[in-house]
């Protein structure tokens, strides 16, 4: 391929030398012809002005073709680059196809996690509905002192809630368990734990956070008492 475009190249800078000097010399020859010459020696002066034109004038077409030439080069250049510059473009085109098809999963996975996001919130919001269901028959009692309960916790709650309420419970109160939350205080001047229980009776249970909800805290041997219902 080298050889075929230089040859192509010396071809055409020889076609346009000869396309140039076909009518200089036709005009040279018809010039020097034997109808048309004239005597030498009565037209030295002017045939040595003409040769030195018609040399003048052959330098500058050979530098003409030798620009033509530079073109030439310069075109075969030129092509080279624009067809390095395809290929440049043409890798960027698949480099961004790729990056696409990249940006195409992420959102495909953004999605999806938006989505388990949104369920992920929906199954909390459940858990936390189904543990506060476990709890609506738990009452809490914040601020009873530490040890006042006793052996017996229940007896010591149905004693104590028909006093700090006024409610008089019929059937009796009944819990299903009753303990006191945490370990027990190293100090005894500590906080007390609060207590919880569990009442056999939903309705009872409602009876009791109503009336605590309405008259707020309870006194009971100077201490501040209250009752709460038992959420997550």
């Amino acid at each position: 391929m080298p050889g075929g475009r230089s040859s192509t190249k010396n071809s055409g800078k020889l076609a346009r030398q000869l396309l140039f000097l076909e009518p200089l010399l036709h005009s040279k020859a018809s010039s020097s012809s034997p109808m048309t010459q004239q005597p030498v020696q009565h037209h030295t002066t002017s045939d040595t002005a003409q040769e030195s034109t018609m040399d003048c004038i052959l330098q500058e077409i050979s530098a003409i073709g030798w620009r033509l030439e530079g073109m030439d080069n310069a075109m075969a250049l030129l092509t080279t680059e624009t067809k390095s510059i395809h290929l440049d473009i043409a890798g960027f085109q698949s480099r961004v196809l790729g990056l696409e098809q990249r940006v195409s999963l992420v959102e495909a996975h953004a999605t999806s996690s938006r989505d388990r996001d949104q369920e992920l919130l929906y199954l909390r919001s459940k858990v936390t509905d189904l543990e506060d269901r476990s709890r609506r028959d738990n009452v809490r009692f914040l601020g009873l002192p530490e040890a006042i309960e006793g052996e017996d916790m229940h007896l010591f709650l149905r004693e104590t809630l028909s006093k700090l309420t006024g409610i008089t419970f019929d059937p009796p109160l009944d819990f299903q368990r009753a303990h006191r939350l945490s370990p027990k205080r190293p100090n005894a001047t500590a906080r007390p734990r609060p207590i919880i229980d569990c009442l056999l009776c939903h309705m009872q249970a409602c009876q009791i956070i109503q009336r605590a909800r309405a008259h707020g805290s309870c006194q009971m041997g100077g201490q501040e008492i209250w009752i709460t219902a038992d959420f997550s």
